[in-house]
C-alpha cells in the first residue's frame, strides 16, 4: 500500500507539471496559388519574421512565434496584389495562413490545437 500510494503521488505531480506546460504558437504558409509567396509575420511588437519562397500548391515548415496579435501580409510573384490577415496567436495553437486561390488572390487564417 506505501508503494501505491507514492507511485499515486508521483503520477499526480507529472500528470500536474505537464498539463501545466505550455507551447508557444505556431505559424506555418500554405500557398494554394500556382506563383511562389512571400509571407511577412509582424507583430504588435517585436521582430517581423519573413516566411519567403512557399512554391505552388506547398505548405512551408512551422516556426514558432511569441503569444500576441500578428498581421500577416503576402507578396505575390508577378502581382502587385497583397492579402492581409490580422489575428490573435494563442499558446499551444498551430495557425496555418492560407493563400487563397480566388480573383484576386486572398488570405485567411486556420487554426488547430498543436
Amino acid at each position: 500500500m506505501k508503494h501505491f500510494s507514492a507511485l499515486f503521488l508521483s503520477i499526480c505531480i507529472l500528470v500536474a507539471l505537464t498539463a501545466c506546460s505550455e507551447e508557444n504558437p505556431s505559424v506555418r504558409v500554405r500557398n494554394d496559388l500556382d506563383k511562389k509567396v512571400n509571407v511577412q509575420l509582424k507583430p504588435a511588437a517585436g521582430n517581423t519574421i519573413n516566411i519567403n519562397d512557399v512554391e505552388p500548391g506547398s505548405t512551408s515548415a512551422t516556426v514558432d512565434v511569441e503569444e500576441g496579435v500578428w498581421t500577416a501580409t503576402a507578396a505575390i510573384q508577378s502581382l502587385s496584389i497583397t492579402p492581409e490577415q490580422t489575428f490573435q496567436a494563442d499558446n499551444d495553437m498551430l495557425y496555418t495562413v492560407v493563400i487563397v486561390n480566388t480573383d484576386p488572390p486572398g488570405m485567411q487564417v486556420l487554426s488547430e490545437d498543436k
